[in-house]
């Protein structure tokens, strides 16, 4: 399904039941990807219904079309609770989740006044890709199994892309449906949001990676942007050696700086090329991101000074 976005593309995955389709993700909820789920209805899916429908995570190409599939079709939405309650959180503006909550962040981080201006201009971004969160749920925890399309899934949660993200593991086909967590080219966007600010979600996503490791090497990874692949430790050393790559850029920047510097000023060593402003939101909180880990590994020190401005040295 296409994207509004620099990355174009999602991956939604259909598992034949016997009566109908689980559907794992839903696709943006704007109206050219509804257009396309109305052919799908008729093409691919043959008149039969969607039976169960699987988020792996709250963002809106996955979520986005959940309440809307589960109310055509009269099922349930299955995901973790923590993104079931994130959902709610981003939609309705609470706890921190509201756009004027990261506008403050990176304004403290040190934003430009026009970018962030830019950016509260938008309003809540959330909302167009998922009008309505899901009402209810049926929850999903680490280690449970369900079955889908004749054999059984295992869940794999996972942290730091975002709350209590979900893969499915299929041990009797050696599939993985990886939703975010493990993608062929790309590394995942990994943030820190107002929500958690002084957290270090980089740290909580490496660590999650070691939960796919012990995976079969010939497992074939269905992601949700990209091509299906395989070669799953490869991956993972390939991801743990950018992360540290990128961590020894920013250490090197910092110690090489004369003062302390901003996030802000850091996300040229992590992104050296044009951003537009919709990359330069996921940037920054990408690049607060690794400095916070950097600073809870004890890598750099970190100051918030009289009027807010949060900096981080060597």
């Amino acid at each position: 399904m296409p994207l509004p976005f620099a990355l174009d593309h999602i991956n939604l995955w259909l598992l034949a039941e016997g009566d109908g389709f689980t559907l794992i993700d839903c696709g943006y909820a704007n109206a050219e990807t509804r257009a396309l789920w109305e052919r799908h209805f008729a093409g691919t899916l043959g008149g039969r219904p969607l039976v169960r429908i699987v988020a792996t995570h709250c963002h809106p190409d996955h979520l986005g079309n959940a309440a809307w599939l589960a109310e055509r079709f009269g099922c349930t939405v299955t995901m973790t609770h923590g993104e079931f309650l994130a959902a709610h959180a981003i939609v309705d503006e609470r706890a921190a989740h509201a756009p004027a909550d990261t506008c403050a962040l990176f304004r403290a981080h040190g934003m430009a006044a026009a970018d962030v201006d830019r950016i509260a201009a938008r309003g809540n971004t959330y909302r167009r890709g998922v009008p309505v969160a899901p009402p209810n749920y049926h929850r999903l925890f680490a280690g449970d199994e369900i079955r889908a399309g004749g054999t059984a899934w295992r869940t794999i949660v996972g942290h730091g892309h975002s709350s209590e993200h979900a893969s499915l593991f299929a041990p009797a086909h050696n599939v993985l449906v990886s939703g975010d967590m493990l993608l062929p080219r790309i590394s995942t966007n990994v943030s820190v949001w107002p929500s958690d600010a002084e957290g270090d979600p980089l740290g909580r996503f490496l660590h999650s990676l070691t939960a796919y490791e012990d995976l079969p090497p010939s497992s074939l990874v269905l992601p949700s942007h990209g091509l299906p692949f395989r070669g799953i430790p490869l991956r993972i050393a390939q991801l743990r050696a950018h992360h540290d790559a990128r961590l020894a850029e920013l250490a090197e920047a910092m110690a090489a700086a004369h003062a302390p510097v901003t996030a802000a000023q850091m996300i040229p060593v992590l992104f050296r090329r044009t951003l537009d402003l919709q990359q330069s939101y996921f940037a920054m909180g990408e690049t607060i991101a690794h400095l916070n880990h950097l600073w809870r590994r004890g890598r750099a020190r970190r100051t918030i000074a009289d009027d807010g401005a949060i900096r981080y040295a060597a």
